[in-house]
């Protein structure tokens, strides 16, 4: 199949994409949609930035656009459950995009914005509603919506609401939920736990998967430097000043160092903006409002904040802080080498950071490359040493100056 139109995709909904720019489905939207348009349930297993999406998306549209069904007062007759308010937000900007103008009502529900106007909105009734748990809860317990009668679900970022602790939100929204209905789940890896989420939500499920859990993007150039804490900041500057016209986004673990860092940054000159959990809505979505629009070109993170950046013109991603949950690594530099674009993910590892690296290649069954340093103890090259690094260094060699072992914070 080579194009949308022979997923069995209706020609509005194609005309809708080729004015968009949109004309060849990603292997995941290949697989998914004709599986999606038979009405069976469905988890789909493919790496961050391959279009899950329109995956569930596009058929969930058609599917609404088709019946003859409108729904009752506060009703809903399909649910998009997504684990934070930036995922939530461009999975509905893609749906209004796929639908342009057309009969069905569109809603989104978040925490950060007044549930005051979210319950006027719901009152008429939403045929698609987006949602992130914590908010939907809050809703239901004002009974605000019903969910009596929505016969689709979608779970998207599954993993990721599992690392944030949402396993009791979506017990409590299953409970609500009737038996007869299609579930679609959409995870980027899988742990173990997501066999309870299936089992609990999902009937004789298709199974399509595109790529090994923890493989990362095959167009991403991926290199470590081996760095002591202190000198980090330093480095991520000098790397940074090599490419200003570009798009860079740098993890930080905390929402104190990625503020930090950010402060730092701008100091130095450089157009930087931070997204994390003690901003705002607003302030987070004037952040990425200005990254999007190049007014920023440096976007300091956190991992909860990032989950639902979208943005294909990242170039270079960063990771100043290792994560502590190997997976999150897949998720983070996924954020680059979108839609088959190329990208660069760099990361810094110091002495405590050791063993987080070691799980890190062991997720991705490869050691990444090294850009400059000796490893610290605990990593150590196996046979597999993969490409050498396209070193951002300009070809130099860094010895880092081995620090006392005491990681501080970051920036």
């Amino acid at each position: 199949m080579s194009d949308f139109k022979m997923l069995g995709l209706s020609e509005r909904l194609v005309t809708r994409l080729t004015e968009n720019g949109i004309t060849d489905p990603t292997p995941i939207q290949n697989r998914a949609i004709p599986v999606a348009l038979e009405g069976r349930d469905l988890m789909g297993l493919a790496q961050t930035g391959t279009g899950k999406t329109a995956a569930f998306g596009l058929p969930l549209a058609q599917i609404m656009l088709t019946e003859q069904v409108k729904p009752g007062p506060r009703g809903v007759r399909g649910l998009v459950l997504a684990p934070t308010r930036e995922l939530a937000n461009q999975i509905f900007e893609n749906l209004l995009m796929y639908l342009g103008k057309s009969h069905l009502r569109l809603n989104i529900v978040v925490g950060g914005k007044s549930i005051g106007a979210q319950i006027k909105r719901l009152e008429r009734g939403t045929d698609i509603l987006v949602a992130t748990p914590g908010r939907l809860i809050d809703l239901m317990e004002r009974r605000a919506l019903d969910l009596g009668n929505t016969r689709f679900l979608v779970l998207d970022e599954a993993d990721q609401m599992l690392d944030l602790g949402f396993i009791h939100a979506l017990r409590k929204i299953a409970a609500v939920l009737p038996a007869e209905r299609q579930t679609m789940l959409f995870s980027a890896t899988m742990p173990k736990q997501m066999n309870e989420i299936a089992q609990t939500y999902l009937t004789s499920p298709v199974r399509v998967q595109v790529s090994p859990p923890g493989k990362a993007a095959d167009k991403i150039t991926q290199s470590v430097h081996f760095i002591a804490q202190s000198e980090k900041s330093g480095l991520l500057k000098e790397l940074l000043g090599e490419h200003r016209e570009e798009l860079a986004l740098v993890f930080s673990r905390t929402k104190h160092g990625a503020e930090k860092l950010k402060r730092n940054l701008e100091s130095a000159g450089f157009a930087a903006e931070s997204i994390h959990g003690n901003k705002s809505q607003g302030q987070r979505d004037r952040a990425l409002k200005a990254f999007k629009e190049r007014e920023a070109r440096v976007l300091v993170a956190t991992d909860v904040a990032a989950r639902g950046i979208d943005i294909p013109d990242v170039r270079h991603v960063y990771n100043f802080d290792l994560p502590n949950v190997p997976d999150s690594y897949v998720h983070r530099i996924g954020r680059t080498a979108r839609a088959g674009a190329e990208g660069r993910a760099v990361a810094f590892c110091s002495p405590d950071e050791a063993g987080l690296l070691k799980d890190i290649q062991k997720i991705l069954k490869m050691d990444v490359p090294v850009a400059s340093g000796r490893p610290w103890e605990g990593v150590q090259p196996s046979a597999n040493k993969g490409k050498p690094a396209n070193s951002p260094g300009k070809g130099r060699r860094r010895r880092p100056a081995r620090g006392r072992g005491h990681e501080r914070k970051a920036g």
